[in-house]
């Protein structure tokens, strides 16, 4: 057998063996890319463009079609064609579901490019929820491990929803409240005798709890509580669903939007009548009244609100009230509370998966920053004031958010744990570490806001933990001479430095009213009531006239208006909401003791809240009448005209909802 003979077998040898390799392998990839769904489309749907269709056919080369399309899909992001690029990375998407940069990439378009190239914050908030969904709704469950697209996730909430760049900013905020308050419900009211911060923790866990314990399908309801079952079935006919609660996520939200919508109608009281209402809410309000029993409706609630966190959001309940345990009282109808949720998610899951090649990615200390800016800003922010009926109405609503001292401990608690998994980010050798920077500002302003609320007990100690804190920075020469100043020195200077920022004049005029109104009315100083209401008033001019700048796309409020522009109106807003925090008797000292302008506002609050109460215990011999412990303001109904007129003159939208539905 000559040379090139033999050449020739083993060539055809070696070619047969590769076929048969090729064939055992293909076999057993694609076994492992249906098992590990790794592939996402293995067909073209009806309307998909014809480039999936193609990529799909090439099999093997799909890669390197993607590829193209990814370059193209940058090339028209750089050339301001967001919809074109949108079009691409929905392809790549659906070609690749597992590259997370392209997820990130598609809902970063939408939900920073194009929302700002609309010109009304309705369009802006569609195209930001249009962002967050994609990932959360989408790629998550493709990427359920991916710490990047967590990160890049928790960022859009804490940054583009939380925070104060985007001219809408404070449109989106209300939008998520009432969105989210529809669903969650309300936030647990703090016994004022209470307030010890595990007893508050406990309480705000309680809330998400009470979801984690509902049926998780409507035969477990069904068994569990019949009554319920049939309330279900009877709104399902009235409102002519076509489809049944617990099984239509777009449902279940309607039934809990109505199902809300009654609750603060009927809170509102003389404010608000069902008469005055539209068709399909007096149809709720007459299926309230024909099944009287809450907790009938809790129950149906509960297990709406299960079926919409896990199928609708992707959420864990179970996860949530463990972040609660170990982060604070978490309210989860604040923007900051999803960047937590999921930055500590991803931080989680990529914890599991780290290994040597991955230990010293910046994912992990950048997804870890999140988790601690997002606690911060739950500190800062955390305490959240809010009209529903008015959000409801599509006016310009009162919304607050104010310090919450119980994320205050958090930050000092987490610092180990963070610095420890950012590894060579935060070595002890480094001269400038960003998380020390970050404990020692969030401790700057804790100080200075419990020493402006007049709790110098409290300022005290974490002035001395600031002092004490082992992880200063090397490298700052003020240090020192800041940490010798005396308290008041020190919170004056931190005042001084940083009063153009939101958070600090938030947190300024904030604790300045709440130390007027409880060590100034309640006790009756009127000094300390003067004083701190003058600093309040003149800090909140100053931040107004530093700060203040009107922006085109937002029509009601400001870019930067983290509190009312008005200044009397955020003081009787605050003095409203925090009268309905206290016991009965506090209450009655307050409201006694305020100026007449201050009773106005919280007058009808007081009624809503209190009167029914009262007026037992008074039939009972145990206490005066209502209208002798708070009696009415004179003026209340020209009040109540002025409030409805300046509430009205904040929108330039008309005025649709439950009055005309």
């Amino acid at each position: 057998m000559g040379h090139n003979t033999k050449v020739r077998l083993i060539a055809i040898l070696v070619m047969m063996l590769g076929l048969l390799g090729s064939g055992i392998l293909t076999t057993a990839i694609a076994s492992s890319q249906g098992q590990h769904e790794l592939v996402y489309t293995d067909r073209a749907e009806d309307g998909d463009p014809p480039q999936v269709a193609l990529g799909i056919a090439m099999g093997a080369f799909r890669g390197i079609f993607v590829n193209i399309l990814w370059l193209e899909a940058t090339a028209a992001k750089e050339d301001g064609r967001f919809y074109e690029s949108i079009e691409l990375a929905s392809m790549i998407t659906k070609l690749q579901p597992r590259l997370p940069q392209v997820w990130t990439f598609h809902a970063w378009n939408m939900a920073y490019n194009i929302s700002v190239t609309t010109h009304t914050p309705e369009e802006r908030w569609q195209w930001v929820k249009a962002g967050i969904d994609l990932l959360r709704k989408e790629g998550l469950r493709a990427n359920p491990n991916d710490m990047h697209m967590h990160k890049e996730l928790g960022w859009m909430f804490l940054h583009k929803i939380g925070g104060y760049t985007d001219d809408a900013n404070q449109h989106y905020k209300r939008q998520f409240a009432y969105h989210w308050h529809n669903i969650m419900g309300p936030a647990p009211i703090i016994n004022p005798e209470e307030r010890e911060r595990k007893k508050v923790v406990d309480l705000y866990a309680g809330w998400v709890q009470r979801i984690v314990d509902a049926p998780g399908t409507r035969s477990i309801l069904r068994e569990s509580n019949p009554v319920a079952d049939e309330i279900a079935q009877q709104f399902e006919t009235l409102f002519n669903t076509g489809s049944r609660l617990g099984s239509d996520s777009t449902i279940d939200q309607e039934f809990l939007r109505r199902y809300q919508l009654n609750i603060e109608i009927v809170r509102a009281g003389k404010l608000w009548t069902i008469e005055d209402s539209g068709p399909k809410t007096q149809r709720m309000n007459s299926l309230r009244e024909q099944y009287p029993n809450e907790q009938d409706w809790d129950d149906l609630a509960n297990f709406l609100r299960k079926h919409i966190l896990i199928d609708e959001y992707n959420m864990e309940p179970v996860r949530m009230v463990q972040q609660v345990h170990k982060f604070g009282p978490i309210d989860w109808r604040l923007p900051a509370a999803h960047a937590l949720y999921w930055s500590s998610r991803g931080t989680d899951v990529g914890r599991m998966e780290v290994s040597a090649r991955n230990r010293s990615s910046l994912d992990f200390l950048n997804a870890f920053r999140i988790v601690m800016q997002s606690v911060q800003d739950l500190w800062r922010h955390g305490d959240m004031y809010f009209n529903y009926l008015d959000v409801h109405e599509g006016r310009a609503a009162y919304y607050q958010g104010v310090p919450n001292v119980y994320f205050v401990p958090t930050y000092g608690a987490m610092l180990n744990e963070v610095v420890n998994a950012s590894g060579i980010y935060e070595a002890d050798h480094k001269p400038y570490r960003q998380y020390a920077v970050g404990y020692e500002n969030f401790l700057r302003d804790a100080v200075r806001f419990f020493y402006r609320r007049g709790d110098l007990e409290n300022a005290n100690f974490w002035y001395d933990k600031l002092r004490n804190f082992e992880g200063v920075n090397v490298n700052d020469p003020d240090f020192a001479y800041e940490m010798s100043l005396s308290l008041k020195e020190f919170a004056d200077k931190q005042l001084y430095d940083s009063l153009g920022a939101p958070q600090v004049a938030v947190s300024e005029v904030f604790a300045s009213l709440q130390n007027a109104f409880f060590n100034g009315l309640l006790v009756r100083d009127m000094d300390v009531f003067t004083g701190q209401w003058d600093y309040a008033r003149k800090a909140h001019a100053y931040y107004f006239k530093q700060q203040f700048n009107e922006v085109a796309a937002s029509t009601t409020t400001a870019r930067m208006e983290f509190m009312d522009r008005d200044f009397t109106f955020l003081a009787g807003q605050l003095f409203a909401n925090m009268i309905m925090t206290v016991h009965p008797d506090q209450a009655e000292l307050l409201f006694g003791y305020a100026p007449e302008d201050l009773k106005r506002y919280a007058y009808d609050s007081l009624a809503t809240q209190f009167k029914p109460l009262v007026e037992q215990m008074a039939e009972q011999g145990k206490s005066e009448p209502f209208s002798v412990l708070f009696p009415e303001p004179e003026g209340m109904p020209q009040f109540r005209v002025f409030y409805d007129a300046k509430i009205q003159a904040r929108s330039n939208r008309g005025i649709e909802g439950v009055k005309s539905n």
